[in-house]
């Protein structure tokens, strides 16, 4: 009968206890990745403030080509401006908030950028909601609001803690969205007032004078021969007159 040798069994057990580790690890590794916000005056009512956001990267051969987030109450779209980002990208704002998007960084790497926000709003702590696309049209969406809720994922929105208002602070007046129609309405006006040179029913076109000019033509014409036919018939009876007198 064979004996185990005990520090062979110990050794199997190391080696395979190392094996399990490192399998829980490389599968926990990308629940490490998140998104994440700063702010340069994280302070409620705070105004002009700029927020820095480092979306990380769970792929390892695609690179994020898209940033969609979801603007936290109290911040309007048309209250959010973009400040940089990776380079080629640009800012569209949506309904609920906005988008940073264009050519895929390097794979592996995390994408920052940052957009200035007017005023935040009186709060304790905002959420950003976020979905991050890569360029094979994966998504990760990091929009669980609990950590609980994420189911152990690690699928949490990004999220910024504010320190009270300062005093006196009071929030700002809305940015009124302007009419789509705003240029068009602005140069109605000088539409009206702009004088005509000349009325549309004054102008006579080529053909109208040309008939007008032989009409006149006509007239005259006439007039001419009627003068020509009187004075005929005045030479006529001048010689009638001058034969009878003669012929008596």
């Amino acid at each position: 009968m064979s004996r185990t040798n005990p520090s062979r069994a110990l050794r199997r057990a190391a080696v395979a206890a190392s094996a399990a580790v490192a399998a829980v690890l490389l599968t926990a590794t990308p629940s490490l990745a998140h998104v994440e916000v700063e702010a340069d005056t994280p302070q409620a009512l705070a105004e002009n403030v700029t927020l820095s956001f480092l979306a990380e990267s769970e792929s390892a051969s695609e690179g994020i080509t898209e940033l969609r987030v979801v603007l936290p109450e109290g911040i309007a779209p048309r209250d959010v401006t973009y400040v940089e980002g990776p380079e080629g990208w640009e800012f569209t704002a949506t309904d609920d908030g906005y988008t940073v998007a264009g050519p895929a960084v390097a794979a592996g790497e995390g994408a920052e950028y940052a957009v200035a926000v007017r005023q935040l709003p009186d709060a304790e702590e905002l959420v950003f909601k976020t979905l991050q696309t890569y360029e094979d049209g994966r998504i990760d969406r990091w929009i669980e609001l609990d950590a609980a809720d994420s189911g152990g994922h690690g699928n949490e929105a990004p999220r910024l803690a504010l320190e009270p208002a300062a005093p006196g602070a009071t929030p700002v007046e809305p940015v009124d969205e302007a009419p789509a129609d705003e240029d068009s309405a602005a140069a109605a006006p000088e539409a009206e007032t702009t004088p005509e040179t000349e009325p549309a029913e004054s102008e006579e076109s080529p053909a109208e004078s040309e008939t007008a000019a032989e009409d006149d033509e006509s007239g005259g014409l006439s007039t001419g021969v009627w003068i020509a036919v009187g004075v005929a018939l005045l030479g006529g009876v001048a010689v009638y007159l001058v034969r009878r007198r003669s012929a008596s």
